[in-house]
């Protein structure tokens, strides 16, 4: 079956197989339909070996898009622009010695519409320089932004955990 193009650029699909944001089931299993970058206008395939159940961001530019409430559920009635703005790392809970785990890769986006701030876990096709590039740019947040991340429990990676970042998208150095 031929897979057509499909934009989220509107609260209804165009001419497309999918079904719109709003009605997608992450129970479905269903791959999720190609779509134009908000931001860059590229086009952004899904790919099954991506790493992730839901793309909602350009692996061109990582820009995403207000498509879900909580992750994956295409709820969002907003259907803005989210710039990513930081970088993170999902905590894990504890190990048994106590010490915090630290799991995924996570960008932090922020809506240009309603300003609401969503976590996405980066995926294996996303370019690790641009997420380097994002983390760079982070560091540079105005007082307010990060005092706003802080209030919803979101501290981005700190200048100090650029090696940490580096181990996570490279691998350990020899």
């Amino acid at each position: 079956m031929r897979q057509r193009r499909c934009h989220y650029s509107s609260r209804k699909p165009q001419n497309c197989n999918a079904r719109s944001p709003a009605t997608m089931n992450p129970m479905d299993n269903v791959t999720e339909p190609i779509f134009e970058c908000c931001h860059c206008s590229l086009e952004v395939t899904p790919n099954p070996e991506m790493g992730t159940a839901h793309r909602n961001h350009c692996n061109h530019c990582l820009w995403s898009k207000h498509v879900d409430t909580t992750p994956g559920d295409r709820a969002s009635t907003c259907l803005g622009c989210m710039e990513p703005i930081g970088v993170t790392l999902k905590h894990e809970g504890t190990d048994k010695y106590g010490k915090e785990k630290l799991g995924d890769v996570m960008l932090v986006h922020r809506c240009s519409v309603c300003g609401a701030i969503n976590l996405n876990r980066i995926a294996a096709d996303d370019p690790e320089d641009l997420v380097v590039k994002v983390y760079e740019h982070s560091l540079a947040l105005p007082q307010a932004t990060l005092d706003e991340l802080s209030s919803q429990n979101i501290s981005l990676l700190s200048e100090n955990e650029k090696p940490l970042l580096l181990e996570r998208l490279f691998g350990k150095s020899i």
